[in-house]
């Protein structure tokens, strides 16, 4: 039937309440029944060949089934086919023809009303055109952003020149609010609903191209990931085609799980370098050189034992035990050692930082062989720490210490770092062996370096170049060990606390030897007790006569060498079951002699004296020998001297002139050689002319050894009074010190080897400075000093007095 039929009188027609608002008419819609009522009126209508309105419920009221709940202004329009659901309910298709309004309710079995065509008002087409030409632009711009609006859609709006059809075409085609909805649908101004419509499509267009960005962000990022996916996907079966399998994966994992795990004890900075390298090793080509650097730089990191520390407790009484278990002697040595963790451990007691408690690192200073490695040794089994020895003898370059760059090749941490992964502990004992032997090269200065390691005040954020992160170091104990003090730079000497070690005694060598060398070496070369033994007498003679050094570890050697020859003749003959060395047989277990003692003059001579040196291997005994030519007073030094040692012999020969010259030192005139007519007319000579008609050569033996340094000066004196005076030295008197012009006695260093040695050569009488006499004395062993007669002297008067007979 044709809409037309009705366009005189109002229909009393069925109301449909829907949830949404039609603004369809002329299109077939879906419209869904929500009242048996309304699906019956709904049939009666469609079979009656009538016309529905359709409107919505207002959204305050929904749930309401009264015409105060219902907009006033609806869909007229046709039910063209009703199919039922299986859920019970009716879908129908309805075709909208008009827009109607309700104009008032009719009273009847289901909801009816009077409604009447709304029609459009008149408008100005000029402004309506414009109006239509900017939504048809608008339309354009939003169909090619959104899918919304049908190519088909968009070609009706340009062909079509209705505006209220037009704004209802578009209308329907939004998403729109039901409020907004129903404003553009029940406005009769067409111009303000163009106007209203273009602004809800602009408002359409910014949303759409904010979606499409975000689409297109969104879309790029999956087509990466999938991608990616996709790739590490064809790159596992790729690797499982070659074996590789998910190996790399797998590490990269295993290193993200340690350094979780480690995480808590790392520093901040730590943390950071660690996870950064290990992100760009996981983005890397595991076949790139750098991919390759960086898992051997996580691999050694990741070694550290951070926050891994020593469970036993600081105990002085565990420290002193140990150290008297493995020392013998080394009494002060080992009381300041004492001492030093005693500080430490009270510090802890206290809750008193390192630091606080004025942390000082100690240093061995002392000759090759008298324990200082093992003192060190002792120190972290008293503790119950971890050793890390770190030789630093002849180490040049500063990367060595400090660790080289990753961009060398072959980059490696610093031995420091090193140590602490080898110790597994960041408490552990570092010896700094040998550390006066360190070189300097244009690599850099490792003194330097040690500057900050051994600093209490620096080492607790030490930075390895490796590493390229900060490392507590505070926690570990240092020791340094060195021969000779002086080589070490005074900056460095001044973070350490020096402990010295002097040379062993032979009787203390001789304890040392029965007490830990013996027992030690018949372990290594396996024999039993009963297997093996030495006399006494055979011992001392392998400590005097085949060794001579300031410590024991020739003797060692010795000891292992007649264990050798023993274990030897006990498999040759099976029927021994005893080897005994003896005095008298102890030539056929050794080789010769090495070392004959060299002993004192067994007679008094003129111008020869014993003196008294100190090597880097412990005391010595030099022969100075004087003998004078006729000639004008020259002077003539021989065995490799050094210049300090050159001048002292000047020094002396002018002190003898001295004491010639003021009568001091008596010259008998048969001392001077006369002229022949001095002889003949017997003329008196002064006693001057004994030093100017004489040439004098004074030689120190062993000239292929060089020797150097002032306290010979006393020495060189008495020879040269001797070979001037014609007087004998006594030849049991040893004799150490320097001269001045004056002829003062000044004091020397190295007394306790010295006066060793002298013990050693047999000496009866010794000669040193007073000041060593009254300070030095109660560092002399016993046996030296109940062996000899040790004199101090203050000027050459007292020296000569003592040493002429």
């Amino acid at each position: 039937m044709q809409l037309s039929d009705y366009d005189d009188f109002p229909a009393i027609l069925p109301i449909v309440v829907e949830d949404e608002l039609f603004l369809y008419p002329f299109m077939i819609s879906p419209v869904f029944l929500t009242d048996q009522k309304d699906i019956d009126a709904a049939t009666d209508a469609m079979e009656n060949n009538s016309l529905l309105f359709v409107t919505s419920s207002v959204p305050e009221k929904e749930g309401s089934r009264d015409f105060d709940a219902m907009y006033r202004v609806g869909v007229i329009g046709s039910i063209m086919r009703k199919v039922h659901i299986p859920d019970g309910r009716v879908k129908i298709l309805f075709q909208g023809l008009a827009r109607g309004k309700m104009l008032e309710p009719v009273e009847g079995d289901f909801n009816k009303a009077l409604i009447d065509i709304v029609k459009p008002s008149e408008y100005d087409p000029l402004k309506v055109d414009a109006l239509m030409g900017v939504l048809r632009d608008k339309i354009k711009i939003l169909s090619s952003l959104s899918s919304h609006f049908p190519a088909d859609l968009v070609r009706t709006i340009e062909e079509n020149d209705e505006p209220n059809r037009i704004a209802d075409l578009v209308s329907s085609m939004l998403k729109l609010d039901k409020d907004v909805a129903y404003a553009l649908y029940v406005e009769p101004d067409i111009e303000k609903r163009l106007l209203e419509l273009i602004d809800v499509v602009s408002s359409e267009i910014e949303s759409a191209k904010v979606q499409r960005e975000i689409r297109t962000k969104v879309h790029t990022k999956i087509e990466q990931t999938n991608k990616e996916y996709f790739l590490k996907e064809q790159l596992k079966e790729i690797q499982h085609e070659l074996g590789m399998d998910t190996q790399r994966e797998e590490e990269i994992a295993a290193f993200r799980e340690k350094v979780e795990a480690l995480k808590p004890y790392m520093n901040e900075d730590a943390f950071m370098e660690i996870s950064k390298q290990l992100d760009r090793l996981a983005r890397m080509h595991p076949d790139s050189a750098d991919a390759n650097v960086l898992q051997s730089y996580l691999e050694w990191v990741l070694e550290l034992p951070f926050g891994k520390l020593t469970k036993k407790n600081l105990s002085v009484k565990d420290v002193s035990r140990e150290l008297d278990k493995d020392h013998y002697s080394l009494e002060k040595p080992k009381e300041r050692i004492v001492e030093f963790f005693s500080v430490r451990e009270l510090a802890e007691l206290r809750g008193i930082k390192q630091k606080e408690a004025g942390g000082v690192i100690l240093c061995f200073a002392g000759p090759p062989g008298v324990g200082k490695t093992s003192l060190a040794n002792s120190i972290a089994t008293a503790l119950g720490r971890p050793l890390v020895r770190i030789a630093l003898g002849g180490l040049e370059d500063v990367n060595e210490l400090r660790g080289h760059r990753r961009t060398y090749v072959g980059a490696m941490p610093g031995r420091l770092v090193q140590g602490l992964i080898e110790a597994k502990s960041m408490d552990p004992v570092i010896v700094l062996d040998e550390i006066d032997k360190i070189g300097r090269s244009m690599r850099g200065d490792p003194t330097a370096a040690l500057l900050e390691i051994l600093d209490p005040e620096q080492n607790s954020k030490y930075r390895d170049y490796y590493l390229n992160f900060n490392i507590d170091l505070s926690k570990a104990i240092f020791i340094a060990t060195a021969n000779d003090v002086g080589r070490i730079p005074a900056p460095l000497r001044d973070r350490m606390e020096f402990i010295g070690l002097n040379s062993y005694t032979p009787k203390e060598k001789f304890e040392i030897a029965k007490r830990y060398l013996i027992p030690q070496e018949l372990k290594k070369h396996a024999l039993k007790r009963r297997e093996f033994s030495i006399s006494d007498k055979a011992l001392k003679i392998l400590i005097d006569e085949y060794t001579r050094e300031a410590g024991v570890r020739n003797l060692r050697r010795r000891i292992a060498g007649l264990m050798r020859k023993s274990a030897r003749m006990l498999l040759e003959d099976m029927g021994k079951d005893h080897i005994a060395i003896t005095k008298k047989n102890l030539e056929h277990f050794t080789d010769k002699k090495v070392f004959e003692i060299s002993l004192v003059d067994k007679k008094p001579q003129v111008g020869v004296v014993s003196g008294l040196a100190w090597t880097a291997v412990g005391g010595d005994v030099l022969t100075i020998e004087a003998i004078k030519i006729k000639g004008k007073g020259m002077l003539q030094l021989t065995g490799s001297l050094g210049d300090v040692m050159k001048e002292s012999v000047r020094i002396a020969h002018s002190v003898v002139k001295i004491l010639i010259d003021e009568k001091k030192l008596p010259i008998t005139p048969s001392c001077i050689p006369h002229t022949p007519k001095e002889r003949e007319e017997r003329i008196n000579v002064d006693p001057s002319e004994v030093y100017k008609r004489y040439d004098l050569h004074i030689h120190v033996p062993e000239g292929a050894t060089p020797k150097d340094g002032p306290s010979a000066g006393i020495t060189m004196v008495t020879a040269i009074a001797s070979i001037l005076s014609g007087r004998k030295i006594d030849n049991r008197v040893a004799m150490t010190g320097e001269v001045t012009l004056t002829g003062k006695v000044l004091p020397i260093g190295g007394l306790k080897e010295k006066l060793i040695a002298a013990y050693k050569a047999g000496v009866t009488k010794a000669l040193i400075p007073q000041k060593n006499y009254e300070r030095d004395l109660d560092d002399i062993p016993n046996e030296v000093k109940k062996h000899i007669r040790i004199i101090g002297v203050s000027n050459v008067d007292e020296v000569l007095k003592e040493a002429l007979l």
